[in-house]
């Protein structure tokens, strides 16, 4: 297969199967081929970048994933977030969430910091 950007459907399509196929039979990196399979991965990604945008979460949806994913409650936030009623208001998308808080939650929680701003 000769390697250039893909600009249709089907193009991206063909790649697709090209690295199934090379997939199936098992290329070894750092060999020509599958140096080859490496481009051709590169050139997917970017076409899918182009045409397939994910869009980043909502951030009190991204917040209450990271509360669930290390078990906190939302008594666990407050104190530190705010009153029980705040804390409550906030994860119910009832309050807005402020710089300040965007910051904190980045720090204590380890969200990106663009997930918290979109």
């Amino acid at each position: 297969m000769e390697l250039k950007l893909i600009k249709t459907k089907k193009q991206y399509d063909a790649y697709l199967d090209w690295v199934d196929a090379m997939f199936d039979k098992k290329v070894k990196p750092n060999t020509p081929e599958g140096n080859k399979v490496e481009v051709a991965l590169l050139l997917i990604k970017q076409y899918e970048d182009a045409n397939y945008p994910i869009p980043m979460p909502d951030p009190i949806d991204a917040i209450r994933v990271r509360m669930d994913e290390i078990g906190l409650k939302n008594k666990d936030l407050v104190g530190k977030f705010g009153s029980k009623g705040y804390v409550s208001a906030l994860l119910n998308k009832k309050k807005p969430l402020t710089l300040e808080l965007a910051k904190l939650f980045h720090q204590e929680l380890n969200i990106p910091a663009e997930v918290l701003l979109s």
